[in-house]
Formats: C-alpha cells, structure tokens, sequence
C-alpha cells in the first residue's frame, strides 16, 4: 500500500486536507505528556466527522455494563478514561461568518507532528463560503516540563479582504465519550468564571469524584503589536469564553496565544483547583509561548538522547519506530504509581484507556531500557498496590485462601471488562505479570523489590494457579480446561498450550522466590508469612506436585506444541488461502465463523515460545513458528512484534523485517484499518522489541548484556542506547561489526555472539563477528 503520510526521520506530515482522513489524522497526529493527552480535533470549529477527545490520565468513570444478560461474576461496569473539557477551542467568525474547514476551500494544506519537539504544526489558505480568503498558521504542544500546561499559537491572515475577525476562544466541559453504554454525560459543573482575558470552568465525574479545572488565559497581537480588545464574557452551562472582535486590512495578521491549565484533583486539593489553574496561566503568560516551547524542547531532546534509535538506509523504517518511541512517551513518564498505560493511550476510546497485560508483556523492557530503573518499578507496584482487589476478584468467582486474579481490563485493581471469555477466561494475563517481576529483576538485578512487594504478589498467582487447575484420572496428570489463550478467536479451549506453561513456570517461580526472601531477607519473609497466611511446606509441595506433573499438549508427528485440545481437528489451512477482500477477518466473518476457523489472532504457542525461548532449543523455536505463523492473520497489534523477534532468532531475516514493517507502520499505515478509533500504544512497546531484541539480538543471560545481531538487507546500520543497572551502552550494528560505547557507570561486561568483552569509558567494544554471522545464516 502507499503510505498516506510522507515519510521522514524525525516529522508525521499530512499534505493536503481530505475529510474522509480526518479520524485518522486526529489519532496519528496525537500528542501527550504523561499526564493529559489529546487527539488533534482542530481549534476552529468543525462541523464534519471528528472523535473530540481530550484525556487526563488516572481521571476515570465506570461506566454501567451493557450486556444482553448477567452471568454470576460479571462486573458492574466499564471503567472509562473520561474525555474531558474540551480546552484547545477557539471559534473563528471572519466578517460575521464561522469559519468551519469542512464549508470552506482549502488548499496548501499541511500538518506537521515534529517528534523531536513533541510539537503539532498545522498551516492552510482557506476560501470561506462568503469568498473571504484567509492564512492560518497554529502551533500547539503539552509541555513535558509543567505537565499541567497547554500551550497553542494560532494566527489567522486576511488574504483578499478588509472586515473583521472575531475570535471565541473557550473552555468546554460539556462533553461525552463516544462509547457510553447509555450515552449519559459523565461531568457535572462545580463552578465556572470568566473574566477579562481568562475563563475558567471546573467539574466533577459522576460517582468517582475526579474534581478539574480547565481554564486559560490569552494574549493577542495584531501584525506584531498587542491589542486589548473590548471582550463579551459568555458563560452557560459547563461553558466559558472569552468572544472578541478586531478590524483589519487585506494582509494584516492577527497572532493569537492561549496559554491554557488543566488541573484535577489527582494533584491539587479540590477547594483549590481554580486558584491554582490562575496561577499557572498566569505563571505561563508572563514566561512567555517561546520560553515555554524552549524548554519542552529542551526536556525532549534529553529524553530523546536517551531513548532514541537510528537507522541508516531506511527512512520508513527509522520514522515508524521513532513515531512508536514518541508516543510511548507522550503516554506515560512514570513519575506516578497510580498510572498505567492504556492500550490506546490518549488517543481514542476503544478499551477504555484502562489497563490490560500488555503493559507487563510488552511495556516493562521499554521503559527498563530507555529510562529509570524507578519507571519499570512503578508499573510494577502499580500491580502490588492492587493486589488485594485481585485478591477479590478471584473469591467472587470461587477462589479462596489469598488466590490472585488480576484483571483482565482495570482502573483500581477491579475487574471491568464485560466478555464472558475474556473476564472469565483469558486468565494468562497472571502469568504475564509474574513474568514481568522476573524480567524486572532479572535485568535491574533489583532483589529488594522481591522481598518488599514482588513476594507477595507471585504467592497470590501462584495460589490461583494452583486451585484453577484440576487432576485428570483419564491424563494422570493436571489440566486446565475453559480458557481462552491470547489467540481471542478460540474461546472456552481446554489445556491451552501456552496458559499451561506459564501457570506451571508461576509456580516454579515463586517457590524459587519464597526459598530467596527467605534465605536473604528472614524479618521480611517472617512478615510475608504473617501477612499473607502462607503455609510454606504445604503450597510449596502442592505447587511442586503441579508443575511437575502439568499435561502440555504435543504432537509427536508434527513435532510441535498444540496449541490446545481440538485444535487439529480444525481444517488446516493458512492465512494465505483467504480472500485479501476478507481481510481483516474480524471485519467481515461472524464470529461463529471465526472461532470454527485454525485462523490466530496472534502469537499464543509462539508467545510461550518468545517469552522462554531459553528453555527451547533453536530447532524447536523453528518448528513452531513454521508450523503456526502461517495460520496467523495478526489481527492483534501484539502480534507482529513477537514474530518479527522471533524470525530474527531462526534467521528468517526477511519474514523479520516483513513483520517489523508491519509492526512499526501498524498505524501509520493503517494495516488493520481501525486507526480512525486511536494508536495502539501498547504495541509500540513490541515494535521497540523487534529492533533491539529482534535485529540488535539483544538479551540479558546470566547478568551480561548479550547480542546477536543481524540488520535488514536495506539497512546500513543501527544504533541505541541502552540503560542497564547502572550503565548507559551505546550500541552500533553495521554490516561489518558491532560497536559498544560505556557512555556512564562502572565497567561492564558484555557479550556479543559468545565472546566476552569488558566494556569501560576508556575502551570502545567492538566485534566483528557480524559478517560471519551472515555467512553461517540459517536458510
């Protein structure tokens, strides 16, 4: 397919307006701080299709289920990351008419998202139904330093004519999610003020209480010179604005600079939001547009210095995965535990903004990698702190004696999701996050998380594992029936291949810590003991009796693992066989036809198989990815990232990088044809994977830092950086050799294909084992 947007290093651009595009662009051209996100629904008035969306993060309402009929455990609601007041508004009117792209001619259309500023541009000549032609020039960002801050610089000129320009901007809270089960409002207005320059309005969320204030203040300059206009100050409800007129000639530019704040009760105490929304506008006002810009820059080039990734040869390539970087981190800094990452971050409402197991599968080694050991250990207590909700969740299905269900879709730790096979079923989402404590540790060597959280929670999982599973008479030896694996189009399978696995590696795991804290830590694991009414010898036992005696589906002809009971009695055809008219399947098959199909969502054997790959020797990896990738249609997002690692470690170098296009270019080229709904953040964290796990062979074996790596035909080379422990390496992977720098901490050892190097500030690593490597590539 061509892609739509023009391809370059560092910038999204979008040439040439077109209507039927504008969903897709308000996702793609998103921007974000951590804190508040926003699609990019134009300033001006617009009366054609659009998702408004304006997003705080943490600020939630749950939303009642809608379902056809209850079954016993369902939860009573849909936990929903709230649009909010819509605040980058500014209605234009030019001699009396409302400007409203979607009446109006446009021409030399572009929008631009600069992603090493974190930075929105968009510029255009108009033809307004009236005749009257104007220039519009807009900038707008969320500032990463004061994360309460939105600033937009918004110009308008008149082109062929003399009159008068008004302009309304306004804070607007009288808003709705597009995806209300009841499509109620979620807001009620507190209080609302509108004085001279500034306009404020602050409002509550029905049941949860998140208090915001969403107000502004503005300057205005006529062709380089302030004006203070006379103002109509309107007001109604959960409305404010400021609405003021100014006369111009042909070729006069009028620049107008909202300065706007956005306060919740997340940070600030209730009785003060206004207040302090005043004082940051007015903080911001007196600082200025361009020291504010200045120092956002500055804030995402150090953040950029540390994350970003370059490739050589292949402009796509290097604008897809910096375009993933970018919005990883436009969505969460963890600076706050009580945060998470939703999978469409703040760019649409499908799924919530809640969280789901993609953050442990896919997010941890992002941020282990690219920042503070702090950040990964955030999304990590994030889970400790709602332990006791999984606790909970899993008594009102049946669980007892302190088993563990974490859920599936959360905001505080309940479970919201309303799909009976996924709130009941896809139950692997515990073993995603017991992986994620072992990842976590295993790379930042950080034991104490172990004894001061990580225990408790991996008893709990285990402890769930060990009563979901039942003894087979017939086998001799444990099952697990009525799951639903990460493949979502097989649901209520019994002995899924990959929910067995990682519910025995559970129980192994947290035997192993258990025995650790104990050993190291006696006061924290006497503590533990006491707390959690753990009965060492008796779950121990029980958990060793399971794991060593759990039945995991195999085929002996075959040679592989199946992927769960029943599966080969499917009609085995691959993805290639289907009607390219039919794809994506989930867009033209009833669901029935689906799930009676061989057809995978996404990697389920094969995502066992990436998560243990040391386990498995390479054969193994190699019959098994034969055997299921081509029956996957990777209708997932997480999909195409584990198959793309995974190719790059049985040398099939080429399905490699078919599968990292596809990953990285996911939204950017709309491969599944839903970007009109937001991004897919938490794939982004995969698509990161591909390049440095996957092409850069990177892995962390018995404590070294270890590559492999092997580059794409087309790329020239490939360079990032890499945070381990106390070290920053940069690594450079050419055709010829690969190139370790230390550029902080003390000497490190690395490895790079079996050989061992030390790495320091004095010495530079290099290995040019790569070109040999390629020799002996496996066909």
């Amino acid at each position: 397919m061509k892609p739509y947007y023009i391809a370059d290093e560092w910038k999204i651009i979008e040439e040439g307006f077109s209507a039927n595009m504008q969903r897709s662009s308000e996702s793609i051209f998103s921007i974000g701080n951590g804190r508040i996100g926003q699609r990019a629904n134009f300033e001006e008035h617009y009366s054609g299709s659009t998702l408004q969306g304006n997003y705080i993060a943490g600020v939630y309402y749950p939303d009642k289920t809608r379902v056809g009929w209850w079954k016993n455990g369902y939860p009573e609601y849909f936990a929903k990351v709230l649009n909010a007041a819509n605040w980058v508004g500014i209605n234009i009117y030019v001699d009396g008419e409302m400007f409203d792209l979607a009446t109006c001619k446009v021409s030399n259309f572009r929008r631009e998202l600069n992603m090493y500023e974190s930075a929105l541009y968009r510029s255009f000549t108009a033809e307004l139904p009236n005749g009257k032609i104007i220039e519009v020039n807009a900038l707008r960002f969320l500032s990463l330093v004061q994360a309460d801050l939105g600033p937009i610089k918004y110009s308008v000129k008149a082109v062929n004519f003399s009159g008068m320009v008004t302009f309304e901007p306004y804070i607007d809270f009288d808003v709705k999610n597009e995806d209300a089960n009841y499509d109620e409002k979620f807001w009620s207005e507190i209080s609302k003020k509108t004085t001279e320059n500034r306009a404020f309005v602050t409002a509550a969320t029905f049941k949860t209480d998140f208090n915001v204030c969403a107000g502004y203040t503005f300057t205005v300059a006529q062709n380089g010179e302030k004006l203070s206009p006379y103002q109509n100050l309107i007001e109604r409800t959960k409305y404010a604005s400021n609405r003021f007129s100014i006369d111009v000639k042909q070729g006069d530019t009028v620049e107008f600079i909202k300065y706007v704040a956005v306060a919740s009760s997340l940070y600030y105490k209730k009785s003060t939001l206004q207040t302090q929304a005043d004082q940051l506008v007015t903080n911001a006002a007196q600082t200025g547009f361009d020291a504010l810009f200045a120092e956002h820059k500055a804030a995402w080039k150090a953040k950029w210095n540390e994350a970003d990734i370059t490739i050589e040869g292949d402009v796509e390539a290097q604008q897809a995965i910096r375009f993933n970087i970018f919005q990883l981190y436009q969505t969460y800094t963890g600076d706050d535990a009580r945060l998470n990452i939703g999978p469409k971050g703040f760019t649409g409402e499908k799924y919530g903004g809640s969280t789901y197991w993609d953050t442990e599968a896919y997010c941890i080694p992002f941020y282990m990698s690219t920042a503070d050991s702090q950040v990964a250990r955030n999304l990590l207590k994030y889970r400790y702190n709602q332990l006791d909700r999984a606790i909970e969740n899993a008594e009102k299905l049946g669980f007892k004696n302190g088993a563990a269900l974490y859920p599936m879709v959360t905001m505080n730790g309940e479970e919201c999701h309303n799909e009976w096979e996924i709130t009941f079923e896809e139950i692997h989402r515990n073993g995603a996050i017991a992986y994620a404590i072992w990842n976590y540790v295993n790379y930042t060597n950080d034991s104490s998380y172990l004894n001061e959280f990580g225990i408790e929670v991996l008893t709990g999982i285990a402890r769930f594992w060990a009563q979901r599973v039942h003894f087979s008479q017939q086998r001799n030896q444990y099952v697990m029936h009525g799951v639903t694996g990460p493949n979502e189009y097989e649901n209520n399978v019994n002995n899924n291949f990959y929910t067995n696995y990682i519910a025995t590696w559970c129980m192994k795991y947290a035997a192993e810590v258990v025995a650790k804290v104990k050993a190291e830590t006696p006061d924290k694991y006497t503590a533990f003991v006491a707390k959690r009414n753990f009965r060492e010898s008796e779950e121990i036992a029980k958990w060793t009796e399971i794991s060593s005696n759990m039945y995991l589906p195999y085929n002996k002809k075959l040679d592989v693992f199946i992927q769960h009971d029943g599966f080969l009695d499917k009609e085995q055809i691959v993805a290639a066989d289907l009607d390219p008219a039919e794809r994506p399947i989930n867009q033209h098959w009833s669901w029935d036809r689906i799930l009676r199909s061989v057809f995978i969502k996404q990697a389920d054997v094969l995502q066992g198989l990436f998560f243990f790959e040391n386990e498995f020797d390479t054969e193994t990896l190699r019959r098994n990815f034969d055997y299921y990738e081509p029956m996957t249609v990777h209708e997932s997002s997480l999909s195409p990232c584990v198959h793309s690692i995974l190719a790059s470690k049985i040398g099939k170098h080429e399905k490699a990088y078919e599968m990292y296009l596809r990953t990285s270019r996911l939204d950017l080229d709309d491969y599944n044809k839903e970007v009109h709904e937001g991004l897919h953040i938490t794939s982004m964290a995969g698509t990161w994977m591909s390049v440095v796990q996957g092409f850069g062979g990177f892995r962390v074996l018995n404590g070294i830092p270890t590559f492999s790596p092997n580059l794409p035909k087309k790329w020239q080379s490939l360079a990032f950086k890499l945070r381990f422990r106390e070290s920053i390496l940069a690594v450079k992977i050419t055709a010829e050799k690969t190139t370790i720098v230390l550029e902080e901490g003390n000497e490190q050892k690395v490895n790079i294909f079996g050989e061992e190097y030390i790495c320091s500030t004095e010495k530079t690593v290099s290995s040019n084992a790569y070109s040999e490597q390629l020799v002996a590539e496996i066909k």
